[in-house]
């Protein structure tokens, strides 16, 4: 059962793969994963047929994604996937059903950054698609980060990493114009860190 899962699904972050059982991306056909690192949660849609995309900073980690997509659907483009930051990406407004960044946001330099990345991801999805993010937040830590500027703050766990809270979500919810598809959720790592999953569909 347990290699079954891994071959299905691969090491895909487990609020992803919630949203995958509640079926909320069925209905999608394009997938661009925005800071994609190896492809690990892309498994499951190169393997039933979406269209899918990346993009990453790393050149290791492109590398290894088109060889993963090349493995499991040899029919999605390899060109489909980019060196790039996240802020500045090349494609078309409203390019994709579902756009997924997993633990990408919290590495922000700074709150103009931030934005520049949150916008950006808006941007590249169709009306009525989906934007999965995790990233980390203070939600239920806030008195044991300490900010050293610019939006970021140090962790209990010794990370540095730009924060955001549940008020700066819903502000964005709002601004974009986007419906969030489930209360935002955050999972607290033993007062370490903190990592909030926010699901939006575009009106």
């Amino acid at each position: 059962m347990q290699n079954n899962l891994q071959q299905a699904f691969g090491n895909i972050d487990i609020y992803l793969f919630d949203q995958l059982l509640k079926g909320r991306f069925d209905d999608c056909k394009t997938v661009l994963d925005a800071g994609c690192g190896a492809g690990r949660n892309l498994v499951y849609f190169l393997q039933h047929n979406y269209t899918v995309y990346g993009v990453d900073q790393s050149a290791e980690a492109i590398a290894a994604v088109k060889q993963l997509s090349g493995m499991l659907a040899p029919d999605n483009k390899k060109s489909n996937f980019s060196i790039g930051g996240v802020e500045d990406m090349p494609f078309a407004d409203g390019s994709f059903d579902l756009v997924i960044c997993s633990a990408v946001l919290h590495f922000a330099h700074n709150a103009q950054h931030h934005d520049s990345m949150v916008r950006s991801l808006w941007r590249v999805l169709k009306p009525g698609g989906y934007l999965f993010a995790r990233l980390a937040s203070d939600i239920c830590i806030e008195n044991l980060v300490h900010s050293t500027g610019n939006g970021r703050y140090l962790l209990p766990d010794g990370s540095e990493r730009f924060l955001v809270n549940q008020e700066t979500l819903l502000k964005y919810s709002h601004e974009l114009n986007g419906t969030l598809c489930e209360p935002i959720k955050t999972t607290n790592v033993q007062n370490l860190r903190c990592m909030t999953t926010w699901v939006l569909t575009k009106n």
